[in-house]
């Protein structure tokens, strides 16, 4: 059997060991309950809340008082009495322990303007890996892009949307970086303009390289 790694890591993190049901075994598994229909129906129909803490706060009241002391249809026996009895006693205190850190991975293809979406907001990369797919990993307040397998870019997470995360080192030896830069606009009209790296919306190869290919230096 093999596990999700996110799973052997939220596993290692609470000192917890997971175990697969059998096959064909309905048995070896939980009883499956539409909790989240149940909550619809009893705790929230007709009601309505000024705002998210309104609606927390009526949740925990309507679960200790309503849902955690009624008599359950298929063990006949309240939630509380039956948790108290059967599982309490086997739980671990926290002895301090802060929370899991879930992360989410995504993966992009970086832009012409060095950076890649996430979420309305765009993060820089350097620019050699313009038109390259990258993998995005979001935890901790921070979005750290890799590629090969190697960290290359790392930015905290930008709050709305809209918004522009750049690293200047991601653009130099771009032409035009930190002077005048080559731009194109719309119609395809291209001009030397004043730039920083927010406002490049495609960038041109170091003159390095032509030089290469030419030859030499002019």
């Amino acid at each position: 059997m093999v596990f999700n790694a996110r799973l052997h890591a939220f596993a290692r993190h609470w000192r917890v060991r997971p175990r697969a049901c059998a096959p064909y075994r309905a048995r070896t598994k939980g009883k499956d309950e539409r909790g989240v229909g149940y909550i619809k129906r009893n705790a929230i129909a007709g009601r309505a809340f000024p705002n998210w803490e309104a609606l927390e706060a009526h949740l925990m009241a309507w679960t200790r008082e309503v849902a955690d002391v009624r008599v359950h249809g298929t063990t006949g026996e309240a939630p509380m009495v039956r948790f108290l009895r059967d599982e309490a006693g086997a739980l671990r205190a926290l002895d301090g322990t802060p929370p899991f850190q879930a992360t989410r991975d995504l993966v992009r293809r970086v832009g012409s303007d060095c950076a890649v979406g996430v979420e309305g907001n765009s993060y820089s990369v350097p620019w050699r890996l313009i038109g390259e797919w990258v993998q995005v990993t979001l935890g901790a307040g921070m979005v750290r892009i890799s590629h090969a397998g190697r960290e290359v870019a790392a930015h905290k997470v930008l709050e709305g949307r809209r918004g522009r995360a750049t690293e200047p080192a991601h653009f130099e030896g771009v032409a035009g970086f930190r002077g005048q830069a080559v731009v194109r606009d719309a119609d395809g009209v291209t001009g030397g303009v004043p730039a920083t790296p927010a406002e490049v919306p495609a960038l041109l190869r170091p003159l390095a390289e032509y030089e290469a290919v030419a030859g030499g230096a002019w």
